[in-house]
């Protein structure tokens, strides 16, 4: 029941007409304030898991979490199905797989391009989720070949044109080594989301690879898929000590690692920049309430005198600075992230795929999100409140009432 008298006196407090105008325009101005810090807030951390998630789902979906490769590169890794065996019964190991990669020049019929090729097991290529054309089954038939959509695209191929592969590595011959051609039938196009991959990467089965190369039956990497990303460093190190001596691991924490301390620092210094217009909106809160206090002093005493506590004056101020923060926080979070849904799906901001390796950028707004901004939005519009709250406790009645 107390509780409920302060809140009805805190809202008709809100709703009341003011003597003094310009005290209405601070507390609509503070709501203001505290929807905008809001609002940027949810937008900025949205950008940053889009592009931190973006990274994960789509880099991580088509390139290997942890990767073995020689310390020292020599003739390759011979013993790679025991060691795949091995690798593969490693707790949180989903997929352990062999591979074999290679620099070779791609000539289409627009222009030829640097490009890198890898040899995989067909039942361990992880492609189908990012195939646009073709099939990846086709690779089965004999000189066979996927490729990135930007390679494709740059070198002027199509889906079941034919293209020549140059390998430079190529072949002995009496008069010293020569490179290797081999035409392939172009039977499937991905497209990952990420365009260095897109741009530079096609796909071979392993013993298509291997015949290109002259490698013989080795491989040049082994590459695991887990299950828990985070669990990456442990498993590389405990998969570099069942490798031995000549191999080393790493993983994709190692291999991103500038991007994602980046992309940390930019989450961090969002959170504190944008704070900032939080502090803003409190002190217009503080401001619009100590001026309330001012205009309501003879109310005040009036309710004291009749019997309110001075703890529920208090109270009754609390409430008042709590609604204009509830308030903006509402208007806040329903901006940032109906803005943050509609920037998504209608991708309105575009990147140059060369520069950010993504066509736009991705706001991918949390539900976890949600909680910890408004506990902040909330405890800075409580903190603004206690100066106000502890004046009108202290006001005193009588001396408040002589001179009415």
């Amino acid at each position: 029941m107390t509780r409920a008298f302060e809140l009805f006196v805190a809202a008709r407090y809100l709703k009341a007409k003011r003597r003094q105008a310009f005290i209405s325009v601070i507390t609509v101005i503070s709501v203001l304030g505290v929807a905008a810090g809001v609002m940027a807030l949810v937008i900025a951390i949205a950008v940053n898991n889009g592009f931190r998630n973006s990274l994960e789902r789509n880099l991580l979906g088509a390139t290997p979490h942890v990767a073995l490769l020689e310390k020292e590169p020599s003739a390759g890794i011979e013993n790679w199905r025991e060691l795949t065996g091995r690798l593969q019964a490693l707790p949180g190991v989903r997929q352990a797989s062999p591979a074999l990669y290679g620099k070779v020049l791609m000539s289409g019929p627009m222009q030829s391009s640097e490009s890198t090729l890898k040899g995989m097991p067909l039942d361990r290529l992880n492609l189908g989720p990012f195939l646009r054309e073709g099939s990846i089954e086709a690779l089965r038939e004999p000189r066979t070949i996927l490729l990135g959509t930007q390679l494709a695209r740059r070198t002027g191929m199509l889906l079941n044109s034919w293209v020549t592969v140059v390998s430079p590595q190529g072949e002995l011959t009496p008069f010293g080594p020569r490179p290797l051609q081999v035409r392939y039938r172009v039977v499937g196009l991905f497209e990952s989301g990420f365009y260095d991959l897109d741009n530079h990467f096609a796909f071979v089965t392993l013993e298509a690879a291997q015949a290109l190369f002259q490698t013989g039956d080795v491989v040049n990497a082994l590459e695991l898929r887990i299950d828990d990303l985070r669990a990456a460093p442990a498993i590389a190190a405990e998969a570099e000590t069942i490798a031995g001596p000549k191999l080393g691991a790493t993983h994709w924490m190692e291999q991103n690692r500038q991007l994602l301390g980046a992309l940390e620092l930019e989450k961090r210094v969002s959170v504190i920049t944008i704070s900032l217009i939080q502090l803003i909106a409190a002190l217009n809160i503080l401001t619009a309430l100590v001026m309330s206090v001012m205009e309501k002093k003879r109310d005040i005493a009036v309710l004291v005198s009749m019997g309110a506590r001075r703890a529920q004056i208090a109270r009754i101020f609390i409430a008042q600075g709590l609604m204009i923060g509830f308030t903006g926080l509402l208007l806040g979070l329903a901006l940032g992230y109906g803005l943050s849904h509609l920037a998504d799906q209608q991708q309105w901001i575009a990147l140059d795929e060369e520069i950010y390796s993504m066509s736009y950028v991705p706001f991918e707004p949390r539900a976890w999100d949600a909680a910890w901004i408004s506990a902040m939005a909330l405890g800075v519009s409580f903190l603004a409140t206690l100066y106000p709250a502890r004046a009108a406790a202290r006001i005193m009645p009588v001396e408040t009432l002589r001179y009415e």
